[in-house]
Formats: structure tokens, C-alpha cells, sequence
């Protein structure tokens, strides 16, 4: 137990939970876009799944890490085009589509890759020279951007009149309509953005934190940044440290592998046991949206 007490173990602890909250903040504040313009995306983990597959197999084969991130990030946002299509176009229902989205690039992807590489577990490993770098081999540049997105994001959505249109589409729609907002047009827009950040948290997972595509790699944590989201009311500052929480505590559990006598598989069930109790207290005591979930019918 001493040996997590150290000054050693805390440093280790804080850049691991960076690297871990990474992908989650990227999703989450995609998913910030999509909300606040009124759309539910329950999609979030098949986008990060749709990116992470992509820019795995685009940075093997054209050995580029940023052109490979970049492909998975066009392709979340083309992925996240054809959820808009079905929700705002169409009114599916958005919690449904959203998870059969997710569904889809679960097994997607295993489909491609046993016909291009005659594996469908993993795609093949990227050298090591090809992956996305690191700032002093402790913060990858993802790191960094996804931590200077939080600022933009914020300017975006409470200084630009771009914000406002996008907040007052998911709050009150017909209104926002009489004062000559385009507000099926915006909520496409906002879910596209949301398909573009979440995609890039999955590059990184692929071609940052791991150096291949693994079948479900995501391990949930599109749901997890789901959670971050309510639990930060969809603000993107406190989306920062509703994630640097959950990667803090992914990274403890981690780091409390063999250090602790209780058995493995308790120790790794922690972040997805906070998700749930944030879900279940947060998620009637968060402010939503008011529109939010409710498809937008332009009158006349």
C-alpha cells in the first residue's frame, strides 16, 4: 500500500489519467455540439469505434499518423452525417439509432478487417516510429489538442453567435425558428461536429495510446464520456474535469493492479461502476436541453 503514497506514484497517476481522459473528452465535448442543438447521441461509442478503425488501418497502410487521423476523423464525421440523416431528416427514434449505430461499428469493422488482413480481431500492428508522437514521452500532441479544444469550445458555444443559435436550438426550436435560425440545418451541423471529435478520440486510442484496432476497443468509453457529459451539464469546462475524473480513476485502477490483495477484475470494474452511479444521480438533477430528444418539424 506504501508504494501508492509516493511522489513517484502521483506523478505517474496525473499524465496516466490524461492520456486516459483523452479519448473521453474528445467524445464528450463532440457530444456537448450534438445536445445542446437538441440531438441525443447515444452514437458516441460506434463514432469512436468508426475513428479508431479508420485511422489504425489508414496509418498502417500510408504510414502517416496525422494523415491516419485525420481519415478517421472525415470518416466519424460521415458516420455521424447519416445518424443526422435518420434522426433529424427521418425522426427515428434517437436513443435506438444512436445504439444501432454503435452496434454496427462493433462488428463493422471485424468484417473489413478479416477480408483485408484475414484477422478479424485486430488490425496489423503500426510501428512504433508511425504512431501519433509524445511531448517529452509523457503527453501525447492529442493530449495537448484536446485540451485546447476546451477553451475553443467554450468561446464557441458562449461568445459566438454561432453558440447562441446552436443553445437556442435545443432549448426552444419554434422560437429560434421565428427569429430566423435554420434550425434543421444547425442540428446537422452539430452532429456532424459531434462525429468529428468523437472519431478523433477513437484515432487516438488506435494510433496514440495503443498502436493497432482491437474489436471493441472503445471498452464503453463513449458511454463513459456520455456520463462525463451529464455530469458536467454539458458546459465544456466542467466536461474537463468530469473527464480528468474518470481517466484519473481508469488510471488508478490500473496503476492498483498487484499492489492491492483484492482480485483484478474488482479493481478494473470501478470506472464503469462510477459511470453508473453518475447516470443514475445526476441524470434527473442535470438541466438538459429542454428540446433535447425531440424531433424539430418546420412549421409550413
Amino acid at each position: 500500500m506504501s508504494e501508492l503514497l509516493t511522489p513517484t506514484f502521483f506523478l505517474i497517476l496525473i499524465f496516466s489519467g490524461i492520456r486516459l481522459a483523452t479519448p473521453l473528452l474528445f467524445a464528450a465535448l463532440g457530444g456537448m455540439f450534438s445536445e445542446r442543438a437538441g440531438v441525443i447521441n447515444i452514437a458516441l461509442e460506434g463514432l469512436m469505434l468508426a475513428g479508431a478503425f479508420t485511422a489504425a488501418v489508414a496509418t498502417y497502410e500510408l504510414s502517416d499518423p496525422y494523415i491516419g487521423f485525420l481519415c478517421g476523423v472525415a470518416v466519424g464525421g460521415i458516420v455521424a452525417f447519416l445518424y443526422a440523416v435518420a434522426v433529424i431528416r427521418y425522426e427515428a427514434d434517437q436513443v435506438v439509432t444512436g445504439f444501432a449505430i454503435s452496434m454496427l461499428m462493433l462488428g463493422l469493422p471485424a468484417v473489413i478487417s478479416s477480408r483485408i488482413y484475414d484477422s478479424a480481431g485486430s488490425t496489423q500492428q503500426i510501428a512504433k516510429e508511425f504512431l501519433l508522437p509524445e511531448l517529452f514521452n509523457r503527453v501525447s500532441i492529442a493530449s495537448i489538442l484536446a485540451l485546447l479544444l476546451v477553451p475553443v469550445c467554450w468561446y464557441v458555444m458562449t461568445r459566438t453567435p454561432f453558440g447562441l443559435r446552436l443553445r437556442a436550438a435545443g432549448e426552444n426550436p419554434e422560437a429560434a425558428d421565428a427569429a430566423g435560425v435554420n434550425v434543421i440545418t444547425l442540428r446537422y451541423v452539430a452532429v456532424v461536429i459531434s462525429g468529428l471529435l468523437a472519431a478523433a478520440g477513437g484515432a487516438y486510442l488506435s494510433i496514440g495510446q495503443s498502436s493497432l484496432f482491437t474489436r471493441g476497443m472503445t471498452a464503453g468509453r463513449g458511454y463513459i464520456a456520455l456520463a462525463a457529459l451529464i455530469l458536467a451539464k454539458w458546459k465544456p469546462v466542467p466536461v474537463l474535469f468530469a473527464c480528468l475524473f474518470f481517466g484519473l480513476t481508469e488510471a488508478l485502477a490500473i496503476q492498483a493492479q498487484g499492489m492491492l490483495d483484492m482480485p483484478v477484475q474488482f479493481i478494473q470494474m470501478i470506472p464503469y461502476v462510477l459511470t453508473i452511479i453518475v447516470l443514475a444521480g445526476f441524470i434527473g438533477r442535470s438541466r438538459a436541453p429542454k428540446a433535447l430528444g425531440t424531433p424539430y418539424r418546420k412549421e409550413g
